[in-house]
């Protein structure tokens, strides 16, 4: 086993039969494939010029972020996913990597550089041609047309089939006629809109009219747009907007809306990639499904989805590591020593903070996984209509686990931290309200887990109709099904499994630990939540619209709660993964300890779906939450080691309460009545005088 240097000043030491973690591995470990790239973007926001400042006016925030923002352009390799001839490395996983970091610096400057990178230049670039890579695309890239990602419309929100906005071809002139015919379809909540925007990528409902023919609406399609006179910063005729003000969080942004009356483009400002108009109005596309085409242009936007992930699992590690250093410095009430207790040794602090370390460590190595195959698509090397879809259920499954996971990792750190984590200095309330829109932007969180739920049913059908080429297959598949849900649901087969667990709870805790007891837990829940809505929503089929859509919205709820379940389970499976690339038997005992306080949580969370549908007793659903105990206590001592790991420091997390400080104000208050005590001049307590 590796040694690590022990900290007699941050709470337990590690015993000398534990097992140790080598932490520079397991932080090579955490940083992945993309690593180098990390530490370089990390070194970026340890410089003080790129982190935030706490106070700022809202206009000075942002002329600071945009300032950050021409920084990174000129001195930083922002540009690696753009292609090799515009000046890129066509490196579309490392760029991202680079990216998430820069939420350590100031979350208003990674979620900028997103928009102008991620969304304003990415759309042009994978949704326009040749055309508009040679005349928009430098430009954007470069900073010299900072640029508004135009989709979201006040009325729709997520809907964006539904947006109002159109985009009607004029033959005469060969000219898109852009136009927001109701105070709705304003588009509103977008970055580089209220102040510095140049242009924007604006999404309308293509419309045409063939020569004597109908007009006909082919659907959402995108086209560049110029908005201001880049010298004087008005906006051009037939364009107007507003400031969308002071937010909760992320106030070096510049978000505003944007509206358009009878503006006119260019024909070939269209981005055509997947949909063009000929001089003469006809339109066509490679892609014959108008749903189909709408999706896929969709899909080439996912990098933000996946960079969200990305950032919500380093803003959950920041706190953390915060939230850790300090539980395990700050003393409080007096032990059995007569010193006080640093705050990690309580019980109930332990089981606030380290379940959620062990979900930071899930979603960090199931981020991995994402990033490995957005790279995987993005590169080209796999990329098929499969693995996209593959991709954009991934994304969509974990963007929302993370981004609530460090909303509530980040409150709890604070509460964790007392009246000291309410410190604007200790940055977890600032950090806290720069990830609240995590949960709503690049994708309502309730709404992408919906659509994983929807890819989880397709597959759950295909599977079925698999089947019906070998009826003896359906058939058995179908008893199965029967036998598995009498079989759970029989009060007498749970009575014999808490007779079989009774009077040996080491064996329901050695089961509990196996790895294909927890991987059989978390899959059982998820194909049968999947397989109990598909039965409900069966009868859709032969309903009329207004009935189907009435039943899906009763089942809403159950298949939200099963796309979830399903994330989870990815984490699970990343993280256990990962088990197999450790080395050091040390790291790889804490580690999988960790895994298991991760897995067997989601199972005390769930305890009673457990229960209700017979996959535990009551005797091993006890089980489950003494051994999440007897976890806690084992990981007590690597805490500090764990958060360590994740390699930021005092620069990247800029809190006093994890700077020492902390540690320091508690020697000199021990060292004060150590003295008193030695010297006999300490008061007597009222209680000892003799009365």
């Amino acid at each position: 086993m590796t040694t690590t240097t022990d900290r007699p000043a941050t709470g337990a030491t590690v015993p000398a039969t534990s097992p140790r973690v080598d932490v520079a591995a397991l932080e090579d470990l955490l940083l992945g494939t993309y690593a180098q790239l990390r530490r370089e973007s990390r070194a970026v926001v340890g410089d003080p010029a790129f982190q935030k400042i706490e106070g700022l006016s809202m206009a000075e925030h942002r002329e600071r972020v945009l300032d950050q923002l021409r920084r990174l352009e000129a001195d930083h390799d922002v540009l690696r996913s753009f292609p090799t001839h515009l000046g890129g490395s066509d490196d579309h996983g490392g760029s991202l990597a680079r990216f998430e970091e820069l939420v350590a610096g100031d979350p208003s400057l990674q979620i900028k550089a997103g928009v102008q990178w991620g969304l304003f230049a990415s759309a042009i670039l994978h949704l326009g041609t040749a055309h508009h890579h040679d005349t928009f695309l430098s430009d954007a890239m470069h900073l010299q047309v900072p640029g508004a990602f135009a989709m979201t419309e006040a009325g729709h929100g997520s809907d964006v089939a539904s947006i109002g906005t159109t985009a009607e071809y004029d033959v005469a002139t060969q000219e898109f006629v852009i136009h927001t015919p109701f105070r709705a379809a304003w588009k509103d909540y977008l970055g580089n809109a209220a102040v510095h925007g140049t242009a924007a990528v604006v999404f309308a409902q293509l419309v045409t009219a063939d020569p004597g023919g109908p007009r006909v609406n082919h659907g959402v399609h995108a086209f560049y747009v110029p908005i201001r006179d880049p010298q004087t910063m008005e906006f051009l005729p037939g364009i107007g907007g507003e400031d969308d003000g002071v937010k909760g969080g992320l106030n070096g942004i510049d978000n505003g809306r944007l509206h358009f009356t009878h503006v006119r483009v260019p024909r070939t400002n269209l981005l055509n990639r997947y949909g063009d108009v000929a001089p003469d109005g006809t339109y066509s596309s490679p892609i014959k499904s108008p749903g189909r085409r709408f999706f896929t242009m969709l899909g080439t936007l996912v990098q933000g989805r996946v960079s969200l992930d990305g950032a919500a699992a380093n803003a959950s590690k920041i706190a953390l590591a915060i939230a850790v250093t300090y539980a395990n410095q700050r003393r409080q009430f007096a032990g059995g020593t007569g010193d006080e207790v640093v705050l990690l040794d309580y019980g109930q602090h332990q089981r606030r903070l380290l379940p959620l370390l062990a979900d930071a460590y899930a979603t960090s190595f199931a981020h991995e996984e994402l990033l490995a195959a957005f790279d995987e698509v993005f590169s080209g090397r796999g990329d098929t209509p499969e693995n996209r879809e593959d991709l954009e259920t991934l994304a969509a499954a974990l963007k929302p686990t993370s981004s609530w996971n460090a909303l509530r990792t980040l409150q709890e750190c604070r509460e964790a931290c007392g009246g000291a984590g309410y410190m604007a200095e200790n940055r977890l309330t600032g950090l806290h309200a720069d990830l609240d829109v995590y949960a709503t932007f690049e994708g309502d969180n309730t709404v992408l887990y919906q659509l994983v739920a929807k890819r989880l049913l397709g597959d759950y059908a295909k599977s079925l109709a698999a089947m019906q080429t070998d009826r003896g297959d359906l058939a058995r598949f179908v008893v199965d099904r029967v036998t598995d849900a009498a079989l759970h649901r029989t009060p007498l087969v749970r009575a014999v499994q808490t007779l079989g667990d009774r009077g040996d709870t080491r064996r329901s805790v050695g089961q509990l630990r196996d790895t294909q007891t927890q991987r059989d837990l978390l899959t059982d829940r998820v194909e049968t939540m999947v397989a109990h809505v598909a039965q409900a929503l069966a009868p859709a089929r032969k309903m009329s619209p207004e009935k189907a859509a009435e039943l899906f919205n009763a089942h809403q709820h159950e298949l939200i709660e099963a796309a979830r379940a399903h994330a989870e389970r990815v984490q699970w499976e990343a993280f256990t993964g990962a088990l197999e690339r450790v080395e050091d038997p040390g790291t790889q005992q804490v580690l999988t300890w960790v895994r298991d306080l991760f897995g067997l949580t989601l199972v005390e969370r769930n305890l009673a779906w457990y229960l209700v549908n017979g996959r535990l007793s009551a005797g091993r659903a006890r089980a489950v939450t003494s051994y999440i105990e007897r976890l806690l206590v084992r990981l007590r001592p690597h805490a500090q080691d764990l958060v360590d790991a994740f390699g930021y420091g005092p620069e990247h997390l800029r809190a006093p309460i994890a700077s020492g400080q902390e540690q320091a104000r508690q020697d000199e208050a021990r060292a004060y009545y150590r003295a008193q005590r030695a010297s006999g001049d300490a008061p007597i307590p009222e209680k000892n005088v003799a009365r």
